[in-house]
């Protein structure tokens, strides 16, 4: 599959928020409740929840799409950090999210390089993100580019409770 890489912003939310949805049901479905996951991408993953984050002071996101058609298949977005973790001078790799048939592709290596790039661009001294811990193909991913576990986060989904692993890639500073 072909596809190209561009800059998204607040005009794009709309269909960031359409691979949002649908890349978190993909993703957990038959792990989270049904109406959990409804009312989950409702809130985190809708037009207006996009709309605010990609205004945010130091956000900036990019959006794959199809070469034939222009139809959404990924993207990644970075923001100012909301773990507990951060320390002065890091970012948040929000969100990177792909369909499962992109996988293999290269897209993700090159969302995740655009959302290096940007943070060595702006003087990230980490990147942090979180992940599902059950997540292993992603796990995984992380780890092929360079992150570490610095610790771990609860959250819930509906009445399940969950927990993300935190990571974090040195960009600059000590230890690189």
């Amino acid at each position: 599959m072909d596809w190209t890489l561009r800059p998204a912003g607040g005009e794009d939310a709309e269909r960031l928020a359409l691979i949002g949805a649908a890349t978190f049901l993909e993703t957990f479905a038959g792990i989270l409740e049904g109406d959990a996951i409804v009312a989950h991408c409702a809130r985190e993953h809708g037009v207006e929840s996009f709309r605010a984050l990609l205004s945010a002071d130091g956000s900036a996101a990019w959006i794959a799409e199809a070469q034939a058609g222009g139809a959404p298949l990924g993207y990644a977005l970075v923001t100012a950090p909301k773990l507990a973790q951060a320390e002065p001078g890091d970012l948040e790799l929000k969100r990177i999210y792909s369909f499962s048939r992109t996988h293999g592709t290269g897209l993700g290596t090159a969302l995740m390089g655009r959302a290096t790039g940007h943070a060595e661009s702006v003087g990230t001294k980490r990147l942090l993100l979180g992940v599902f811990a059950g997540n292993v193909r992603a796990l995984a991913f992380y780890r092929r580019h360079g992150f570490e576990t610095i610790g771990e986060r609860r959250f819930r989904v509906g009445s399940q409770e969950c927990e993300d692993v935190v990571l974090a890639k040195r960009l600059f500073g000590e230890g690189r």
